[in-house]
């Protein structure tokens, strides 16, 4: 078995942040923004359930990111570990216990949008549910994650193959109509078979790579991917 090189890991989004947390780089920018564009939603709702009203939350996750991406509060952090998930929950529920006075009197939105618009009306078209503002920001981290991983896959493949094979990523494989899935493909039924193997093969690495990108050490990979899945048994 081919063994990767020690400082393969250190290209991830994450540790590219950490790596410049006390030094001006457009690299860990790009990398901190993407993060920040990937998992804004799950803490605006993560706000939204800590019993904020909506323009409240907004001026809230708006100023957060904000002072995240000016790196106010990279500084502490230990570049050698931790997940981003973790620094971000700890870092946004500090900001919520002793700063909000500080970030209500600046003025809301300008050119630091980060919050989407359509933030609320998602969010409000949600199913209920009685999940503590916790549980609900990992189940919202967690179906970022694989909305990420979908995005990738799909970019990667031929769209009417993709679109056709895209609900065997969770369904059982005594649900897929093979038959049915081969005709419309012009494809054989073992061939549509090759086809969703090497489909979810492919998706179970990239949702790795994509975990990878948000911890320290490809050791924590496993464990970040047991508790955020653990999120959709709550």
């Amino acid at each position: 078995m081919k063994t990767a090189p020690p400082d393969r890991f250190a290209a991830t989004r994450w540790t590219v942040v950490l790596a410049a947390a006390q030094q001006t780089s457009h690299e860990s920018r790009r990398a901190l923004e993407e993060l920040c564009r990937i998992y804004w939603y799950p803490l605006y709702v993560y706000v939204r359930r800590s019993g904020y009203e909506e323009h409240t939350a907004e001026d809230l996750t708006q100023e957060f990111f904000a002072k995240l991406l000016a790196k106010k509060t990279l500084a502490g952090v230990d570049p050698t570990k931790g997940k981003f998930r973790s620094f971000l929950v700890a870092s946004l529920k500090h900001f919520l216990a002793n700063e909000w006075d500080k970030a209500r009197a600046q003025k809301r939105g300008g050119d630091r949008t980060i919050v989407s618009l359509d933030a609320e009306t998602r969010y409000r078209t949600e199913p209920a549910d009685g999940l503590t503002a916790d549980k609900l920001l990992d189940r919202r981290w967690a179906l970022a994650l694989l909305d990420q991983v979908l995005g990738r896959l799909q970019a990667e493949s031929e769209p009417q193959q993709f679109a056709l094979l895209k609900p065997v990523l969770t369904a059982g494989a005594e649900t897929i109509l093979y038959a049915e899935v081969a005709g419309r493909l012009g494809m054989t039924e073992g061939a549509v078979k090759v086809a969703v193997h090497r489909l979810r093969k492919r998706y179970r690495v990239l949702l790795r790579e994509e975990i990878a990108h948000t911890v320290a050490s490809s050791a924590e990979v496993d464990e970040e991917l047991r508790h955020l899945f653990a999120a959709f048994s709550s």
